[in-house]
């Protein structure tokens, strides 16, 4: 390592720091060399410079005394006249002071002016200490939707202050918490309240709520849209499914297509009807029985329907690992997985093997239904469970289908606490896979003697 002479931390001073140095050196010098010609002149050289070395010294340390007492009491630097080296330190001391002040008057405004967006903001928002869930902070808005006060709520857990709403389980998920979409304002329970809590900080977390009334309120209006035609449709439906099969293609040879062409559009539109008002049961369902659901029929069932709906053009494998049952509705279950073996077998080519899997998954449990058929790109995977959503319009309405069949399934594994799971790779197959926590299993039960699995 290379050691830097005085002469090079000089050259790296500015022009007044380095006059003001060379100026108190020049002084010091020529005060040493005063006590040294004194010395001489009265016969006593060495102890004449000696105590004016120390009368330099003591001036030094005096200096550096009030320099430290200044800083300790946060007084600001004098503003000095001199040209030596303590005037230039008291003179950059100063400087600094200013450039700090003005630091924090700008950032004392940038606060304030965060505090007054935030204030403004129509949603609310709450900063909450991470580990104790107490208040630190909240906007005006917090008051008119959660009804929490100043000063009376600061520093109150948050948890307590908002009991009606129950989220402390919620709070206490941190990081893994999942937004609340649905829940009832504390002041008035005709408005609802979409919860998200977000980490911010180490330390500070935000929980921020917004009013969602409208929105709640657009959406029940669409779902009774939706089920009203769906239900009113089904009659003019039955109708003309009904005069359709009345008519004999071979009466009128010609028109054969036709009739085979509005036959099949007409069961499409019924399939489609039908689809619609389980969807619109399922959105206005807030939860299902708590029955025990015998998997091993369900799975034999599920075969059955595989093998009918391919008619020998594929292999279905079932495997049955769990050696347990779910708890739930059998019928809504049965329709989430019957739609997922009714697109494994549809979207697989002849050849192909559909596999129809259940088996534990940590303290929970899975089923899932894997294909060989084509795959599915990557960037429609995370749309596939929206209504009407579809890869390939032409292939998706060739094979029958409604566009609607994940998103019942999403539906009814929402209901039954569990998650749908999707992976595919294009040439290769797709896996959807129903996942349940442990809430949802239990050991299965005995089958009844002759009963077939």
């Amino acid at each position: 390592m290379t050691r830097r002479s005085a002469t090079g931390h000089a050259k790296d001073m500015s022009a007044p720091t380095r006059s003001a140095w060379n100026h108190t050196l020049g002084r010091q010098a020529l005060l040493l060399a005063i006590a040294m010609l004194a010395g001489l002149l009265g016969g006593h050289p060495w102890p004449a410079l000696a105590v004016a070395a120390l009368c330099l010294a003591g001036w030094h340390c005096w200096k550096l005394r009030g320099v430290l007492a200044r800083l300790e009491s946060h007084q600001r630097a004098s503003r000095p006249t001199g040209a030596g080296a303590w005037d230039a330190l008291e003179r950059l001391l100063r400087r600094n002071q200013d450039g700090m002040r003005a630091r924090n008057r700008r950032l004392v405004a940038m606060l304030h002016a965060y505090r007054a967006v935030a204030a403004a903001l129509p949603d609310a928002v709450v900063v909450i200490e991470r580990n104790s869930q107490r208040v630190q902070w909240f906007n005006a808005a917090a008051t008119t939707l959660l009804g929490l006060e100043y000063p009376r709520d600061v520093e109150a857990p948050l948890g307590e202050r908002l009991q009606g709403l129950r989220i402390a389980h919620w709070l206490a998920a941190g990081r893994n918490a999942e937004p609340l979409p649905d829940v009832p304002s504390p002041v008035a329970p005709d408005v609802r309240l979409n919860l998200r809590l977000i980490p911010y900080s180490e330390d500070l977390w935000l929980v921020v709520a917004r009013d969602v009334t409208k929105l709640m309120r657009l959406e029940q209006v669409r779902r009774d849209f939706v089920a009203n035609v769906s239900h009113e449709l089904r009659t003019p439906l039955t109708v003309v499914h009904g005069y359709l099969d009345m008519l004999d293609p071979d009466e009128q040879p010609e028109w054969a297509p036709m009739l085979r062409e509005m036959q099949r559009q007409s069961q499409r539109m019924t399939r489609l009807v039908e689809d619609l008002l389980t969807l619109s049961r399922l959105e206005a369902q807030e939860g299902v029985e708590d029955d025990a659901v015998a998997v091993a029929p369900m799975l034999a069932a599920l075969r059955r329907e595989a093998e009918a709906l391919s008619q020998g053009r594929h292999r279905i494998v079932v495997e049955d690992l769990a050696a347990l049952d779910l708890v739930g509705s059998a019928r809504e279950l049965h329709s989430a997985f019957s739609n997922l073996v009714s697109n494994a077998v549809r979207y697989t080519p002849t050849g192909g093997t559909v596999t129809i899997r259940f088996a534990r998954e940590g303290d929970g449990a899975a089923l899932a239904v894997e294909d060989t058929g084509q795959g599915i790109p990557a960037p429609h995977i995370p749309r596939l469970s929206e209504r009407f959503y579809r890869v390939s319009t032409s292939r998706s309405r060739e094979s029958g289908g409604t566009g609607l069949g994940l998103a019942i399934v999403k539906h009814v594994l929402n209901l039954h606490d569990a998650r749908l799971g999707i992976s595919s790779e294009v040439g290769r197959g797709s896996i959807f896979s129903c996942h349940f926590g442990a809430a949802r299993v239990r050991p299965r039960a005995a089958l009844p003697s002759g009963a077939e699995p």
